[in-house]
């Protein structure tokens, strides 16, 4: 081995490294990067008389700073982050909404009581029953702008989930090429990494780890991707995209579908995903917030605004107006729905209606009925009790309401939903257009008294909900347990932000660019470039005075 090999060998290794160097300087800020290094052994040697003398340095390969576990862990915790932030984000909103407790449903409650006992004092003065008519309306109010905020919220999720699913699938396609380019650049050239597209590639899935939590699965040089309950969405080069669509048991929810492959000529089906099974990433936190809060909420607001409706217009009706007539209702109240599953292969039509003594039986629940081809089962959903089962469903009562069937013909696995307060907080409103049609007196006081209107007041501290809640309480409840939410998610913000720091300060203690460290090594090569030059400059100049011998 002469020196001058000997010091091309060094010259090539110093460029090597010098190359590496100069890449990861360069790419010190760019996204998803991973810093690189050469790593170098010996030539060997070369047996001669005198003994083994050494063949120089060769370049082995250039490798990742990469560590699996690291690189897992910090994008579990980024997903679990997004999903709180995109939670959070949607709690905040109507926790802000309810928060100041000088306005809203509460405050509106008190002052309608407030306007019955007015009216209860003094029957005949008609400044004080217009002034509770202005009190009505004012309940009614403040009802719909809650009703219609959290429809608002509802409509605001449906967006950014169709928004989500086109950017999953984007992430899909450019996850696809790469595994695809990976492959091409292991075939040409098997013994060495594309470290540059691996990262390209797990950048593009920590990415997708932060709009929804996949699962991730490595085979020779290609990733397939999974969701939920292990629902394909990239299977080496074959995507099954995700897709949007209303519910089938609830039109006004936009939800996620799943493409699933059926048959052997690549015919395709579409499967409402199981949305509990998303558990991380800000489509996670959406579809979280939707189910445990907004709905919630809802039903509660539903709940609290038939209640109080149905007992005013019950107690209006015990008692005469200033005219001696009898009182009619104070409050139009929208009927329960019963929502028919779009899957569904009958057409059975079921309506509900309130029994009369319906305002203390309603539960801030939704209904799910079923029919196996025999019998009918209604479960409530908040508790999963079964209400009823039987061959029909006409004339059967359920938490204050009466169900009937209106035609059709059913078929075995047809579905409904129903609910009696889902429209109630958006299209309650008020019945009566003047004061005089409050039933403040009693039959056995004459039209001038106020009996019937003291009944009235006294619903205030009555507990009407279920037995167990006043109106306000009700809603305090309400506001309350959303402050908790909030103020819950926002301290799981902050845990999750320190380990997600504490992993990212790991991940790019291993991985990341250090400048420094990178100076130093841009130096050191230099300097071996130097001393390789040096050595074939030396050799250069030996061979020079060989020849130059006569």
């Amino acid at each position: 081995m002469n020196l001058a090999k000997l010091g091309l060998t060094a010259l090539n290794t110093a460029q090597a490294r010098l190359t590496t160097t100069s890449h990861n300087i360069s790419n010190y800020d760019t996204p998803g990067y991973v810093r690189q290094e050469t790593l170098i052994s010996t030539a060997g040697a070369s047996s001669t008389g005198n003994g083994f003398l050494g063949r120089g340095v060769a370049v082995d390969t250039v490798r990742r700073a990469y560590d699996s576990f690291l690189n897992s862990q910090l994008v579990n915790n980024e997903s679990k982050g997004a999903l709180l932030a995109a939670y959070g984000g949607q709690i905040a909103q109507l926790n802000n909404v309810l928060a100041d407790r000088t306005v809203g449903i509460g405050p509106a409650i008190q002052s309608f009581f407030d306007g019955v006992n007015a009216v209860a004092s003094n029957p005949a003065d008609p400044a004080s029953r217009q002034e509770l008519l202005g009190r009505t309306q004012t309940v009614v109010t403040q009802f719909n702008e809650l009703g219609q905020f959290l429809d608002q919220q509802r409509g605001e999720i449906n967006n950014q989930i169709d928004n989500s699913v086109i950017s999953i699938n984007a992430h899909l396609s450019r996850i696809s090429e790469l595994n695809q380019q990976i492959v091409q650049a292991k075939g040409a050239n098997p013994h060495h990494e594309p470290n540059d597209l691996l990262d390209q590639r797990d950048y593009e899935i920590a990415q997708l780890n932060q709009i929804v939590n996949v699962n991730v699965v490595e085979h020779d040089n290609q990733v397939s991707i999974s969701v939920g309950n292990g629902q394909q969405l990239l299977s080496q080069n074959k995507i099954y995209p995700l897709t949007t669509g209303p519910s089938a048991e609830n039109p006004k929810n936009t939800v996620v579908y799943a493409t699933i492959p059926v048959g052997k000529q690549g015919e395709v089906v579409k499967v409402e995903l199981d949305e509990t099974k998303v558990t991380g990433g800000s489509l996670g936190g959406l579809l979280k917030y939707r189910r445990e809060s907004l709905e919630v909420e809802q039903r509660e607001v539903g709940q609290l605004a038939t209640a109080f409706a149905l007992s005013m217009n019950e107690a209006n009706a015990k008692g005469l107006d200033l005219k001696g007539e009898p009182g009619q209702a104070i409050f139009n109240v929208p009927a329960p729905v019963a929502i028919a599953n779009s899957q569904n292969v009958g057409n059975v039509k079921l309506t509900a209606t309130f029994q009369p003594d319906a305002a203390g039986k309603i539960q801030a629940s939704d209904y799910a009925i079923y029919f196996d081809g025999n019998t009918y089962t209604v479960t409530r959903e908040s508790d999963n009790h079964i209400i009823h089962t039987g061959a029909t469903l006409e004339g059967v009562a359920v938490d204050g309401m009466q169900l009937k069937m209106e035609g059709g013909v059913p078929s075995a696995g047809d579905r409904w939903t129903l609910s009696a307060v889902a429209n109630s907080s958006v299209q309650i409103s008020v019945a009566i257009t003047n004061g005089d049609q409050f039933a403040a007196a009693d039959a056995e006081g004459g039209v001038a008294n106020g009996n019937n209107a003291l009944e009235m007041a006294k619903l205030q501290s009555k507990k009407v909900l279920g037995g167990t809640k006043t109106f306000n309480e009700s809603f305090s409840q309400i506001v309350n347990r959303v402050g908790v939410q909030a103020q819950q998610n926002e301290f799981m913000i902050a845990s999750q932000n320190a380990l997600t720091k504490q992993s990212y300060a790991a991940q790019q203690a291993l991985s990341g660019v250090n400048l420094n460290e990178e100076y130093i090594n841009l130096e050191a090569a230099q300097e071996m470039f130097l001393a390789a030059s040096r050595i074939i400059e030396v050799s250069t100049v030996l061979m020079d005075t060989i020849l130059s011998l006569k």
